[in-house]
């Protein structure tokens, strides 16, 4: 059983040491541990670092692409190198590396694909109190826009199972946190969390500017998935709300017409079937966007059936076969 454990970087030379340092090299079920590194066009002396460390893999890119393509990076990577088990993990020491144990039990004990460490938000000392309300409210909509539990979304402590890493996909250009527990909670993949814990800051996150920001940015994230899987129920819910507001009008306007004062209110006349226009309208891309999600769904599992072939067998699946 192969674990890999990758750690997304950018001028992350001060603090890799810290975090590689508290990495675990013995984990019961596992029988090799490796450590991989994305180098997100660092301007520092961290590749060289990481190389000083020890580390086994570097996946480097000449210029900043951001996290979300640092991370399917690396996810690549691991799965072409036979990673049974892949755990991404920060680079600023931000989560316990002796924690990896908690995240990958679930999967070695196959009662999960992917597990996502769960942050003492409300005990965390840097983190501000408008942070920590932000954090529950977001991780509340994912778990309502992906029909999980997941108390932490924002989380980047994760493990997933080769097979659930396989079918990962991250279109957005910001993080994949989000997008891919909505993903998976709509592609009814097995995941859980697990209580973990957080080590003292060691430098300002550099994932967003502000706290505004980061939820405008996120909440695009958030939308844009739940429409990518669920646009029927999406565009259907926004559809019967404009049917709905023109069939309130034009009850309002025949009331009046019977009452003798229909000629004073043609405009609401006018509304009601702009409204009910609009209402078809959406409702008709919703039933385009569901044909749509249902290609969307075949040309991933073909994604997937030609990712495991790219990518050849892991380790436990070699040993298997002797």
């Amino acid at each position: 059983m192969k674990l890999i454990i990758q750690i997304p970087c950018y001028n992350e030379e001060q603090t890799l040491e810290l975090a590689y340092n508290d990495l675990p090299r013995h984990i019961d079920g596992i029988d090799t541990i490796e450590y991989l590194i994305i180098n997100d066009g660092s301007k520092d002396n961290t590749v060289q670092r990481a190389r000083e460390l020890g580390f086994h893999h570097i996946v480097s890119f000449k210029r900043n692409k951001g996290l979300a393509k640092g991370f399917m990076a690396g996810i690549d990577a691991c799965l072409h190198l036979g990673a049974d088990i892949i755990v991404n993990t920060d680079a600023d020491n931000q989560y316990c590396g002796a924690d990896i144990e908690k995240i990958v039990r679930p999967i070695l004990d196959e009662k999960a694909d992917i597990v996502i460490g769960e942050r003492p938000i409300d005990n965390t000392e840097h983190f501000s109190w408008k942070k920590k309300k932000f954090q529950h409210l977001g991780s509340w909509v994912v778990r309502v826009a992906s029909g999980t539990d997941i108390p932490d979304a924002p989380s980047g402590f994760r493990a997933y199972s080769r097979d659930a890493a396989l079918r990962l996909n991250v279109v957005n250009e910001y993080t994949y946190t989000l997008e891919t527990i909505i993903q998976a909670g709509n592609n009814k993949t097995a995941m859980t969390s697990v209580p973990i814990r957080t080590n003292p800051e060691t430098r300002p996150s550099r994932l967003f500017s502000s706290m505004w920001r980061y939820m405008k940015r996120s909440s695009t994230v958030i939308t844009r998935s739940f429409v990518m899987y669920k646009p029927l129920k999406f565009f259907m819910t926004i559809g019967f709300v404009l049917l709905l507001i023109g069939a309130i009008l034009g009850i309002r306007f025949l009331i009046l017409m019977a009452m003798g004062e229909g000629d004073g209110h043609v405009q609401s006349l006018i509304l009601t079937a702009i409204m009910v226009m609009m209402g078809f309208q959406t409702i008709t891309i919703g039933l385009l966007g569901d044909t749509i999600s249902a290609n969307r769904k075949l040309i991933e599992d073909v994604q997937y059936r030609v990712r495991k072939m790219e990518c050849g067998k892991s380790d436990e699946e070699k040993k298997n076969e002797k």
